[in-house]
């Protein structure tokens, strides 16, 4: 049986000429002998609502995904914390389903669990409280029912200010907090968490209530990027050279 593959945090845009260029390639590569491709959440650097598949740039990286499911790759695309606002419309053009955060799959008879991974980052208070707000369903009926381009602006206007709020944070608080990893991977009876957000790619083995737990974390393409493998052998990351 042929492998399931998981990126995520590429943030495609048109200012990153170089990943999107990557991530052609992988489509156009590794993705097509997989059996499945799983997208766990900022897939573009931003996502003003699925009226912005109109702009040149997401309908060719909208197309190239749906070319990927066209060839028979189960594609499996999760929010993350820049794109949550991708709905119907994004899978219909990408023949992508969309996952709830948290989703658990079979993953090769393992059962997975699968995060963006924002929400194990709770020691970031901040964060916490505006991802409450900005999920919530008046807070996205009142953004999405503005002008495409008011809305352009506003996000790109929150952008910046997370970059000046990001870099005054200690670096500690915008990892994953133990407590919460241990308290998913219990609830949902699962050995094996997958998540992305905090670009710190690697595997790390846990014990919870005395069972043998691994974490995987995904990395990022603001570097070489790359992708988790996971079929019958030994699961691997693979980073891309650069």
């Amino acid at each position: 049986m042929a492998a399931a593959l998981f990126i995520s945090d590429l943030h495609l845009s048109e200012e990153r000429p170089e990943a999107n260029e990557r991530f052609i390639d992988f489509l156009e590569g590794p993705a097509r002998s997989a059996q499945a491709l799983y997208v766990l959440g900022d897939l573009f650097e931003y996502w003003i609502g699925d009226d912005d598949l109109e702009a040149p740039f997401n309908a060719v990286m909208a197309g190239m995904l749906r070319g990927l499911s066209q060839h028979g790759v189960a594609l499996y695309v999760m929010h993350g914390n820049r794109d949550f606002l991708m709905g119907e419309r994004f899978c219909a053009a990408t023949g992508a389903r969309l996952l709830p955060d948290p989703s658990v799959h079979d993953i090769h008879g393992v059962k997975t669990l699968l995060v963006h991974g924002d929400t194990l980052c709770t020691d970031d208070h901040d964060y916490q409280a505006w991802r409450r707000v900005a999920r919530s369903a008046e807070w996205q009926r009142e953004f999405l029912g503005k002008p495409r381009e008011e809305r352009r602006g506003l996000i790109l206007g929150l952008r910046e200010k997370s970059k000046a709020v990001i870099q005054a944070k200690p670096a500690d608080i915008m990892d994953v907090n133990d407590a919460a990893v241990a308290e998913a991977l219990r609830r949902h009876g699962t050995d094996r968490l997958v998540h992305g957000h905090t670009h710190r790619p690697g595997r790390h083995r846990l014990e919870v209530d005395g069972r043998a737990r691994e974490r995987w974390v995904l990395p990022d393409w603001y570097g070489a990027g790359g992708y988790l493998e996971i079929g019958a052998a030994e699961p691997r990351l693979v980073k891309f050279k650069q």
